[in-house]
């Protein structure tokens, strides 16, 4: 005769149990609605539970960032002098991307809530700005005794950051529906023409021609500045003065 024993079901960790709980209380009454003690009774764990994981109800909207930040910053980190600084900067905003990408239907709802409620909003802007900073020091320092390396470094970091969440809105907006990683790439590759060497890959693909100097490999080579007919003056010699710099 023979025995069967039945296998109990692994329960999520604590911490995913928690945002799964949170999430389904704001869709079902609403973000303002609910509380850290509703979270943490359909959860089945006491508040000392939740604040060990998220100091505030808003942390648990966000439960990814901090991590995706660490990892951002490690990967800006462990960059070699032979990296293209902007060419990096856009590989890092992509593990942004790639944390949303792994749960759509989670960025999806996220994304939904945070327009209904002013706080995460503005709780998700600070995030933003987070990213840019450590995108804008990368640069700041890889662009050291520049003439404007500073403010270059700044836009270039904020560019990334607007072309990236532009792209990233965009697919959210569709329900997660189609190719995330493409639709970035896209949006990447008009930082990278604008501001770093020749986009490669999926981020060539539809991108602008140049409207500002490339970089110049050779000290021989012929710099040629294609610009818009209304581009103000400043800004042409600006970056004639830029890419002979480079040169």
């Amino acid at each position: 005769m023979s025995s069967s024993s039945t296998v109990p079901p692994v329960k999520p960790p604590m911490r995913d149990a928690l945002v799964t709980a949170a999430f389904r209380l704001f869709l079902e009454r609403g973000y303002e609605q609910t509380t850290v003690d509703d979270i943490v009774a359909l959860a089945g764990v006491g508040r000392r539970s939740f604040f060990r994981y998220f100091p505030s109800k808003e942390d648990v909207v966000f439960p990814d960032h901090e991590g995706c930040l660490a990892d951002m910053t490690a990967f800006l980190a462990a960059s070699g002098p032979e990296c293209e600084p902007v060419a990096r900067v856009c590989d890092a905003a992509r593990l942004v991307l790639r944390m949303y990408a792994e749960n759509p239907t989670f960025s999806v709802q996220r994304y939904r809530l945070t327009k209904r409620v002013p706080g995460l909003r503005a709780y998700e802007l600070s995030v933003v700005w987070r990213y840019e900073r450590a995108l804008a020091e990368y640069l700041r320092d890889r662009y050291a005794g520049r003439p404007d390396g500073t403010l270059r470094a700044d836009v270039v970091a904020a560019a990334v950051v607007a072309a990236h969440n532009n792209a990233l809105r965009s697919w959210l907006r569709s329900d997660g529906e189609g190719d995330a990683a493409a639709t970035v790439d896209h949006a990447l590759g008009y930082v990278r023409t604008a501001f770093g060497g020749p986009a490669a890959g999926p981020a060539a693909d539809g991108a602008p021609a140049a409207l500002f100097g490339g970089p110049v490999e050779h000290p021989d080579d012929v710099v040629v500045l294609v610009s818009r007919r209304d581009a103000p003056l400043w800004r042409v010699v600006q970056e004639i003065e830029t890419a002979f710099g480079r040169a």
